[in-house]
């Protein structure tokens, strides 16, 4: 038996789901269900681990539906991102951005198919009464003293934390031609007059290779093709990145993220990384800007009063994480935990997707905007910048090579959109393998629930075969839930813990702390 000092950096409280409650998707009012826990800290390996049995988070409430019994199965889809190609439709947002930001136009009909998600709340609608219980209370009279000194550590970390802003620009001089999206780099302070090249601003192309470029093209489509031949052999060789050099491959998704703007463009867009928990002072500082953006998209797009959200409610599902922030000498620059990806163009906020960084993925959490920019599809853009965004973290990080969408569901017509990104996976719900998307179209199709593991042999194998080994926090001890149940002699108890360690998995359940008054 462990002392508090002794204390694991995940705990949790389980909470199973008794009744069912209003669909975010379908809105049926009776259809839906999920078990949660609340998560006063939790590793980023454990929720790793947790996403890959079904989990996910919203603030510090993590959950799962009941697969087969909601009214709309969620099945957990990822990305392959190293293996992803852009679709017509990716490359049309792509193309309509680099207009914009180029020369400021705007084409028309650009929202249609533009994919939305619920609000935050409904997705777990009927859980919401207990997170504001739990935001308040959540066990932290029982907890306070044992967590006093994790919170001083956090703090400390926090400090760490405040370098962590990464910037992409839209150009990409820093790998140009590599196929890498632009570098990220550390958020510098204010640059003195005169010194040193504004990274901010596009890298400049001579007047005389764009005329050579312009002449290059023009007598080519004057000449017949054995003319063209002729003049292609008193050519120099084409460089190794130029148009005809890559004409016979696809562009790569960082190509066309990053394509060069002229110097006089008429927008700059930039995407920057701020963690935001614990929050950082560029965090800090971009709150209420941040907000308010997220208040018009709730007004304007969801139909909410002007005084909804208020901050408090924003702050519960949009900027509270129970992931503890690590900075490993192997992980990535910005290291683990929860972060906004910001999109400022020409000096503002106008879209903000929170994602986890985790050891093997991105997961995207949810995303929000100023529905002034509708007309640029930042639903579809971000989805790619963020996939882009996932491959240069791979270049770090090796072993992080995916992008989590999130929830896959197949009979919600709003939210089908994520099997457009290919190749893909969906998580099966019974023996939580991954098994590519085409594979489990037409089982979904004939039925809403499915398992797509077709080994009828196969069982879960991370599946709790020992829970007396769940780890248990109890009275300021940590302790085997086999120790912990001859203490209390409660048979009621039993259940519950059973189940949430067949929710979780072996290894969380000997991992995490099951927090118990």
């Amino acid at each position: 038996m462990a002392s508090c000092t002794a204390l694991s950096s995940s705990i949790v409280e389980y909470f199973q789901g008794d009744g069912f409650y209003r669909c975010g998707y379908c809105k049926n009012e009776s259809g839906s269900r999920s078990n949660g826990m609340w998560a006063h800290s939790m590793t980023v390996q454990d929720y790793q681990d947790l996403i890959d049995r079904g989990w996910r988070r919203s603030g510090k409430y993590v959950y799962k539906p009941v697969m087969n019994e909601t009214c709309c199965p969620q099945y957990t889809i990822r990305c392959r991102p190293l293996q992803f190609q852009p679709s017509k439709s990716h490359k049309k947002v792509l193309k309509k951005m680099l207009k914009f930001l180029a020369k400021g136009e705007i084409s028309k009909g650009n929202c249609e198919g533009e994919p939305m998600e619920p609000l935050m709340e409904d997705t777990i609608a009927g859980d919401v009464a207990l997170i504001n219980k739990l935001d308040v209370q959540c066990g932290l009279t029982k907890l306070g003293d044992n967590l006093k000194e994790r919170e001083e550590k956090k703090g400390k970390s926090a400090k760490k934390a405040e370098s962590c802003e990464l910037i992409q620009s839209q150009d990409k001089r820093a790998k140009l031609g590599s196929g890498e999206p632009a570098q990220s780099v550390a958020v510098p302070t204010a640059p003195k007059p005169g010194k040193g090249a504004d990274l901010s601003k596009p890298p400049c192309r001579k007047a005389k290779e764009i005329r050579k470029e312009r002449k290059r093209l023009k007598l080519m489509q004057q000449n017949t093709a054995g003319e063209r031949e002729g003049l292609q052999a008193q050519r120099e060789p084409p460089s190794l990145f130029s148009p005809e050099a890559k004409s016979n491959q696809p562009k790569a998704l960082e190509d066309l993220i990053f394509e060069s703007l002229p110097e006089n463009a008429s927008h700059k867009l930039e995407v920057r990384l701020v963690r935001s928990s614990p929050p950082s002072s560029q965090f800090k500082a971009t709150m209420l800007e941040s907000y308010q953006v997220y208040k018009r998209y709730q007004m304007v797009i969801h139909n909410h009063p002007p005084d909804k959200p208020t901050i408090s409610q924003f702050t519960r599902f949009l900027c509270s994480s129970p992931l503890e922030p690590e900075t490993p000498p192997n992980g990535p620059d910005c290291g683990y935990g929860s972060f906004h990806q910001q999109y400022w163009l020409d000096g503002r906020i106008v879209a903000v997707g929170v994602i986890d960084i985790l050891p093997y993925c991105v997961s995207s959490v949810y995303l929000y905007y100023d529905p002034e920019y509708s007309f640029l599809s930042l639903g579809v853009y971000s989805a790619l910048r963020e996939i882009a965004f996932t491959k240069q973290l791979h270049e770090q990080t090796p072993q992080l090579s995916y992008y989590y969408m999130g929830f896959y569901i197949h009979s919600c017509p709003k939210m089908k959109y994520k099997g457009h990104y290919r190749p893909s996976d969906l998580l099966c719900p019974e023996t939580y393998v991954w098994v590519p998307i085409e594979q489990c179209l037409p089982a979904l199709e004939n039925s809403k629930y499915c398992r797509f593991n077709q080994d009828p042999k196969a069982v879960d194998e991370g599946r709790s075969q020992e829970p007396d080994r769940v780890q248990v926090f109890y009275r300021k001890a940590i302790m085997p839930y086999g120790v912990y149940k001859k203490q209390r002699r409660d048979a009621s108890e039993e259940a519950d813990v059973l189940q949430y360690a067949s929710l979780v998995g072996q290894a969380c359940a000997e991992r995490m702390l099951l927090f118990r008054s």
